[in-house]
């Protein structure tokens, strides 16, 4: 049994479950200004509210994942990227500082400022962790002492930007297509509109970052021509995208909404197979990148890991699916709305 694979596929199931679930709620974040009135922008809050926080888990976890399977990668990531991911950090605090604060006064300038400070940290999120992985794809400089020798501006190379703008554009649809499935009415048919634009957007810089990476980073590629086969993987994958505005089309937002959820699971394997078995490439000494092999837990504590994420993973998949299930529906104003 490869312990080392295994927490690899743990990590990237944890990692894609917060693309996926707290995607859609940056993206209604990132499009929260669009809305025209109070009581809109209301309803958005009030789609998120009950998950927001519990879609975060899922970082969460994957961060005690990196932390416990590689403690050396999750290292230099915090040091090499310190200023970015703390940052981030800020972004999502204050994100849920905004949600919460808003409706503690009733004036227009406070809710209006609580607003934009929503919308900019939702976008700011989104383009941070882009920016991330937009380096871990370019690779960062690494010396043999497995330490970060780059500085912060030189993660916001061209290629890492155009990574950060793709992840908003990703998010922006997942969470218009969320934001058409939760609501309905007036508000439900102009945001309508906002998945069409969104998946616009989506697709101009998918496509830039397609070309981007098959000119500039060609190794994310070789794991590709190695498994041929797997070449029906970004196929799939284009026609999910593809499949989004027919949904929508059809009036059929849930299955727009599966097909969006499809798509960024297959961008996150897209990554995690074409960095295989790198964690971290070394850009321009790839002989120092951190990998899954040599930049380990040992396999002692793999395994005891492994058995506590076999208790712990299933608890948090059933918290998950509990809440949405209590909170299905489409949501409204009352009593209780923020």
């Amino acid at each position: 049994m490869d312990l080392h694979l295994i927490w690899f596929i743990l990590l990237g199931v944890l990692l894609t479950g917060y693309a996926i679930l707290d995607g859609f709620d940056l993206g209604v974040g990132a499009l929260h200004l669009f809305a025209r009135t109070d009581r809109e922008r209301r309803l958005m809050l009030n789609s998120i509210g009950p998950v927001w926080d519990g879609n975060e888990v899922w970082l969460v976890t994957g961060g005690g994942a990196l932390f416990a399977a590689f403690p050396d990668v999750y290292a230099t990531l915090a040091s090499g990227f310190y200023l970015a991911v703390y940052l981030l950090i800020f972004c999502l605090i204050f994100r849920a500082v905004a949600i919460e604060f808003r409706s503690k006064r009733p004036g227009a300038f406070w809710r209006r400022s609580w607003d934009v400070a929503f919308c900019v940290s939702s976008i700011l999120s989104a383009f941070l962790f882009g920016v991330v992985i937009g380096n871990l794809i370019w690779g960062v400089p690494l010396g043999a002492d497995k330490e970060f020798h780059g500085t912060f501006l030189g993660l916001l190379n061209p290629y890492a930007l155009l990574t950060g703008l793709t992840v908003v554009a990703v998010c922006m649809m997942h969470g218009s297509i969320y934001v058409v499935m939760k609501t309905q009415g007036d508000f439900h048919d102009r945001v309508r509109d906002w998945v069409r634009n969104s998946i616009i957007f989506f697709v101009i810089m998918y496509v830039t970052l397609t070309m981007a990476t098959l000119l500039y980073v060609p190794h994310m590629v070789q794991n590709f021509k190695d498994y041929p086969l797997l070449f029906i993987i970004p196929i799939a994958n284009l026609l999910l995208i593809a499949n989004i505005p027919r949904e929508i089309y059809h009036k059929k937002d849930f299955l727009a909404f599966l097909s969006s959820c499809g798509a960024m699971a297959i961008l996150m394997f897209l990554f995690g197979f074409g960095i295989f078995p790198d964690l971290v490439l070394s850009n321009p000494h790839p002989e120092f990148s951190l990998n899954i092999y040599q930049d380990s837990s040992s396999l002692a504590t793999l395994h005891i890991m492994l058995i506590i994420a076999m208790i712990g993973m299933p608890l948090v998949v059933a918290y998950t699916v509990s809440i949405y299930w209590i909170f299905r529906g489409k949501v409204s104003i009352d009593d209780h709305s923020y």
